[in-house]
């Protein structure tokens, strides 16, 4: 997860210096200014990025390259600014212009703020050119695959392992492992094709998923490390979290949290970690789905999945770039999105089981257990909601959460446990006026 950062004026490398030391944390390895006719670039990348600086640079472009098909660029065409990002929103990248109208881009919030207060996220599967938005890519409804059931499985079973193997890229890997359904999946699946797999799961004492975890770290042979976290060790994380994820919205804090605490301790160990993200969204994970009509399933499972962008993903990106290491979710590959959206929702919802096509396209890779285990969201299998919740129920009066909860935005605020973290993002960003590049997690009544 490279940064990329910079203006489209020439000689501001002072400027884009300033730029990149706010966003160094996402890449350890190297750091490069490309100072152009049109243009002042800035990158930064880890250790397992090595950015092409001299033909870069002849291209007049800095790129966040995944090496797959996610991806964030910034490029001179046709000595005009051009901003583009990846279909579905993997690679962050956010824009403003200054107080000159010159045109200034970053990987993340942060690195834009001294420019003002009117940040605008560059939309998934867009581009920016010659001062319009334009999108390259809409989703296409594709005709339902109808085959025999062994063949939709083992169809998806074929992608599924592809996407892994295409973004392997470094040998030992590691993957985060919750001991969940789509977490096991990946790991069992990039096991075979590396000498050493680490994984790495966090937890409260007790909690299911460090159990699950554990049992499917035996069961694939990886080497297992965990930690196990308690209260005070997730409220002094918090403030690093907030800052990093720049969000306040609950439900991703929360799971951030344990996000942040889990890549911190896989960078100990690797360079780059494997990541069940998207699984849900394309295969119906989530409980409310069930109680969806069949006919509003499809509909349902777009709007969550292409919603990414500025919640969960955002999540995956900013807890393993702050400790500049690279996060893969091989389940939102170009083609296992479109296949699965082939996929009929009576295979994705079958007897009550949600994942079922899914389930068993992996049947014979995960024990019975794991295969089968019910879907808990990340934070309660970690156990850390109800120890987040309580902590802000008796910290903030009901008074002032009546008088802080709406925002300048006229955003309300959800939740006492909200209006907690809101405070330590105000801290940092200040009080803005504009959040309309910040994603909010759809509640699920």
């Amino acid at each position: 997860m490279a940064g990329i950062t910079g203006i489209f004026a020439p000689g501001k490398k002072k400027e884009v210096e300033k730029m990149l030391n706010k966003i160094s944390h996402r890449g350890l390895k190297g750091k490069a200014i490309l100072e152009l006719k049109e243009a002042t670039l800035g990158v930064v990348w880890p250790a397992l990025y090595e950015p092409s600086l001299a033909r870069w640079k002849k291209e007049k472009m800095v790129k966040d390259d995944r090496g797959t098909d996610h991806f964030a660029l910034a490029r001179v065409r046709e000595k005009e600014p051009e901003l583009k990002r990846d279909y579905i929103g993997v690679a962050p990248l956010y824009y403003i212009f200054n107080e000159k109208g010159d045109l200034c881009f970053s990987s993340e919030v942060k690195g834009l703020l001294s420019y003002g207060r009117k940040i605008k996220e560059m939309p998934p599967g867009s581009f920016f050119y010659k001062e319009k938005v334009n999108p390259y890519f809409r989703w296409k409804k594709l005709p339902l695959f109808r085959g025999e059931l062994k063949i939709v499985a083992q169809k998806l079973r074929d992608k599924l392992s592809k996407a892994v193997k295409k973004r392997i890229k470094s040998n030992p890997a590691g993957s985060l492992l919750s001991g969940g359904l789509d977490s096991s999946v990946v790991a069992s699946l990039a096991r075979p094709r590396v000498q050493k797999m680490y994984t790495f799961s966090v937890g409260v004492e007790d909690a299911p998923d460090l159990y699950y975890a554990r049992e499917m770290a035996k069961f694939i042979g990886s080497e297992h490390r965990e930690i196990v976290v308690d209260l005070e060790g997730m409220l002094e994380v918090l403030p690093k979290v907030i800052y990093h994820l720049e969000s306040f919205d609950a439900p991703l804090v929360r799971s951030s949290i344990i996000n942040y605490m889990v890549a911190n301790l896989a960078s100990d160990y690797v360079p780059e970690v494997f990541s069940g993200e998207g699984g849900d969204e394309l295969f119906a994970g989530y409980d409310y789905l069930k109680s969806l009509n069949k006919d509003r399933l499809p509909q349902e499972l777009r709007d969550i999945t292409f919603s990414l962008h500025n919640t969960a993903l955002q999540r995956v990106d900013r807890c393993a770039s702050a400790h500049g290491i690279v996060a893969q979710v091989p389940f939102l590959d170009q083609e296992i999105v479109d296949y699965a959206f082939q996929i009929p929702v009576d295979l994705k919802i079958k007897n009550g089981v949600e994942k079922w096509i899914l389930r068993k396209a992996v049947e014979d890779l995960l024990p019975e257990e794991i295969l089968w285990r019910e879907k808990s969201k990340f934070w309660q299998g970690a156990g850390v909601e109800e120890l987040l919740y309580q902590y802000a129920e008796e910290n903030i009066t009901d008074e002032d959460f009546g008088k802080e909860r709406v925002l300048p935005n006229d955003w309300v605020l959800r939740s006492k446990e909200e209006l907690m973290y809101y405070r330590i993002f105000r801290d940092f960003f200040g009080e803005l006026q504009d959040l309309s590049w910040m994603g909010r997690t759809k509640v699920k009544e």
